[in-house]
């Protein structure tokens, strides 16, 4: 993956080449050996005016045409659900080697063009028209869930602060994290409020950056490469009626199709686009049970140090957020960790990783969630 950041001067063919370049080095293998690309993708067309064929595009750069190639737009879950494709076309038996892409542009001069971008990630047939200036409106939305969440769960917004607080300290061990550092909680409260009850370190940032996976057949892997096995990749909608979180269901079906379950893990990436998401996804994922998040975030647990470790890369706090990117960023992540390659961050014996990412707002749930386990052989 590249680094994720503001990049006002990178595009998405340079975003793309760099990440698509480094996943084959990595691999041993050349953009000949591909038989098949998903390219994940939100906002470039609002961002960058390139619609329709970005991963087209995006990808020539690193000499690779030819193959089919197919754009995946599905909001903040698009690399993660490009991987899902890329995934079902091994697994089926159709390609021995797919390339999954996530790459994201961002940044734009006018920040209410990419707050507006954002904003197409909710149905714009019940959306308000007068939109909060400033911010992205899903911080409103996840502000009104994060009310809730308070009041059924007894959660406080130092809880969300030491979300933010562990997040920095483990992106400050991240080379390619967009920030990191030693806060306290007292200072993330303190920051400027964005909407109550969020400060401004408590919201994913704009980012812009890209990340990639080759996912290859048994058959074609090299003699003596690092294992990592999928063992489960789900893909879940949210129900019509809401009486199901969308995550809920897909980690469900994840643990059934793996076999395992929550107490297996080793490490888990989630999809902490506002701090509080990340005390109720631990819940969602059955880290712990309902209403337990604030203690697990109290407890320490989920700190690099602790029983499960949760978002060593600094999640999406931390490590960035150009959200057509994160999912594949959250396997770039989980595979580190397996290799035992993540340096200052990792996880003594890690050999089972959960990513989790989610996408898009309906109603008080997100409206797509994509769960990957993968484990080290």
């Amino acid at each position: 993956m590249t680094r994720f950041a503001k990049q006002p001067e990178r595009g998405l063919k340079d975003l793309a080449e760099e990440a698509v370049t480094g996943a084959l080095k990595d691999a041993g293998r050349t953009a000949g050996d591909l038989e098949a690309a998903f390219v994940g993708n939100a906002v470039g067309a609002t961002i960058t005016g390139q619609e329709m064929l970005a991963g087209q595009f995006s990808l020539r750069p690193a000499g690779i045409g030819e193959i089919p190639i197919v754009n995946v737009e599905n909001a903040c879950a698009s690399a993660s659900s490009a991987m899902h494709l890329a995934w079902q076309g091994i697994a089926g038996g159709l390609y021995d080697a797919v390339l999954a892409v996530g790459v994201e542009k961002m940044t734009h001069p006018d920040k209410t063009v990419s707050f507006a971008a954002i904003g197409g990630s909710v149905d714009v047939e019940t959306t308000p028209a007068d939109l909060p200036a400033g911010r992205s409106f899903l911080m409103d939305l996840y502000a009104e869930l994060s009310a809730e969440y308070m009041a059924r769960s007894g959660a406080t917004t130092a809880d969300f602060a030491r979300v933010v607080v562990k997040n920095q300290r483990h992106g400050a061990l991240n080379p390619l994290a967009q920030y990191g550092g030693d806060l306290t909680v007292e200072e993330v409260l303190a920051a400027r409020e964005i909407v109550w009850p969020f400060t401004l370190p408590m919201c994913s940032p704009i980012s812009d950056g890209a990340a990639a996976a080759l996912l290859v057949s048994d058959r074609f892997l090299a003699d003596g490469a690092p294992r990592v096995l999928v063992r489960a990749s789900v893909m879940r909608s949210a129900p019509v009626t809401g009486e199901n979180s969308v995550t809920t269901l897909a980690s469900k079906a994840a643990y059934e199709v793996a076999g395992v379950g929550p107490e297996d893990l080793d490490c888990v990436e989630v999809h902490d686009a506002a701090a509080s998401a990340e005390l109720w996804i631990y819940e969602q994922l059955g880290l712990t049970e309902p209403g337990g998040g604030p203690e697990l975030i109290r407890s320490g647990r989920t700190d690099l140090t602790g029983e499960l470790p949760v978002n060593t890369s600094g999640g999406l706090l931390s490590r960035g957020h150009p959200i057509g990117a994160t999912g594949l960023a959250q396997t770039v992540e989980a595979v580190l960790q397996l290799r035992g390659e993540a340096g200052e961050r990792q996880v003594s014996g890690a050999r089972l990783a959960l990513t989790q990412n989610a996408g898009g707002f309906h109603g008080r749930d997100n409206v797509v969630s994509v769960i990957h386990v993968l484990e080290r052989r």
